[in-house]
């Protein structure tokens, strides 16, 4: 772990910067698997799940005896846990419902917003070294609450050729009827294109690898909507004399066992903070079954001293994180200054994993800076929000002298012509035709 005191606010750029991958052979690779799913479907997805998997696919889409088999395999405490979690992101994201609320901007003017649920929705759920099913909760659930009326979920196979049971568990607890076993861009091409077997979606959801990402840019670029841009995930804590170091210790590492591309930042205004967190971070990384991954990430983080809470509230900004930790006195009123960050975890007692899992809140976030313009998942995230309109005689009459006036200024006499028309016919003109 790198330690670094009182750096100047001109190197911070560079001290924050994220590792920039040279994406032109990626996006190159990744472009010719997405045509080639979308010229062979079905027979393209077996070819590259043979290739990348190792696995020979007998069936694309799952039958119900694998989901009959997940409910025998998985344990009553695993399916409690689940449910829990369920009830809590339900909970959070059903208060995010609008009601349908009239506005009279003028009388005899009407104007509404209406939510209405994207039909079709995919989910990717990544497999690789650890079973996300955590993630079906958070896109499922609010997807569901959204209205939206086709789900279909992605999901590679195991060594084995099976999918996790956790994985298959959830999607049918979350109402999921289709889901795929087909993973990495060969995924994300079929619900793009759509192939014999899997459905066309006309949006794209969850988290991936860097050619995962790269294939949700790609085919977004072509007209397929997505949930965000992504990168590897990340924390960031700030810590003063009033954490627990052995707590922000964990919360690192926590982050950091995700992968090697995993992003740790400590800012703290203490030094005998970094020293504590440091030693607990050795000590509790050797007791970890994934200590390999967490130290590979570790060999890239940064444990920051700063003057003060200021200086560590500009830099914490300027970062952007997607998770950040306030392990401080006063924690509250001093997150009021945060104004990017995709999630943030206040006090001691606020670990990332309960955003993670079950505390309801979305852990489908912004990464790689993209929080100073973009928001988590959320219910609003799965629906279009259509404006209606509607004016009475009366209030045309009304309106029509200040539409009138901006099109003939703007030089579209035929929507002046719109509202003209009309306000003759109300008032009878004998001119009208």
């Amino acid at each position: 772990m790198q330690i670094i005191r009182y750096p100047e606010k001109n190197t911070w750029n560079t001290l924050l910067q994220r590792p920039v991958l040279d994406n032109s052979q990626l996006e190159a690779t990744v472009s010719a698997v997405l045509a080639d799913v979308k010229k062979y479907g079905d027979e393209a997805l077996r070819r590259y799940t043979l290739q990348f998997d190792k696995v020979p696919l007998t069936s694309i889409a799952v039958p119900a005896e694998a989901f009959e088999i997940a409910d025998k395999l998985l344990g009553e405490d695993l399916k409690n846990a689940i449910r829990t979690a369920a009830a809590n992101i339900e909970a959070f994201h059903r208060a995010q419902i609008e009601d349908v609320t009239v506005i009279e901007t003028m009388p005899g003017v009407q104007c509404w917003r209406k939510p209405v649920g994207i039909e079709k929705v995919g989910l990717y759920i990544p497999g690789g070294t650890a079973p996300l099913f955590s993630t079906i909760l958070m896109l499922a659930i609010p997807a569901r609450l959204a209205g939206c009326s086709e789900i279909v979920l992605c999901t590679p196979p195991g060594k084995d050729g099976v999918i996790h049971p956790a994985v298959l568990w959830a999607a049918r607890f979350t109402g999921i009827k289709q889901v795929f076993s087909v993973g990495g861009v060969q995924a994300i091409g079929a619900m793009a294109y759509g192939t014999e077997t899997v459905p066309k979606v006309y949006k794209i959801f969850g988290p991936g690898n860097q050619y995962v990402t790269c294939a949700k840019q790609l085919v977004n670029a072509a007209g397929t909507a997505i949930d965000m841009p992504a990168g590897p995930s990340e924390v960031a804590v700030f810590a003063d004399d009033a954490c627990v170091p052995a707590f922000v210790a964990a919360d690192l590492l926590s982050q950091a066992e995700h992968g090697a591309d995993s992003q740790v930042l400590l800012v703290t205004t203490s030094e005998a903070v970094i020293s504590a967190v440091e030693a607990e971070v050795k000590a509790q990384l050797e007791k970890l079954p994934r200590r390999d991954l967490a130290a590979k990430a570790l060999d890239n983080s940064k444990l920051v001293l700063v003057r003060d809470r200021d200086e560590a509230m500009d830099m914490l900004n300027d970062y952007a994180p997607e998770h950040l930790i306030m392990a401080c006195e006063n924690d509250e009123a001093l997150a009021t200054r945060v104004v990017n960050a995709g999630s943030v975890f206040l006090g001691n007692y606020s670990p990332e994993s309960a955003g993670d899992y079950a505390s309801g809140t979305n852990h489908t976030l912004p990464t790689n800076g993209y929080a100073t313009a973009y928001s988590g998942v959320s219910v609003d995230s799965f629906v279009k929000k259509i404006t209606f309109q509607r004016l009475t005689a009366a209030g045309l009459q009304t309106i029509a002298p200040a539409i009138e006036a901006m099109a003939e200024a703007e030089g579209l006499d035929a929507h002046k012509q719109a509202v003209s028309i009309r306000v003759r016919y109300i008032q009878n003109d004998s001119s009208f035709k």
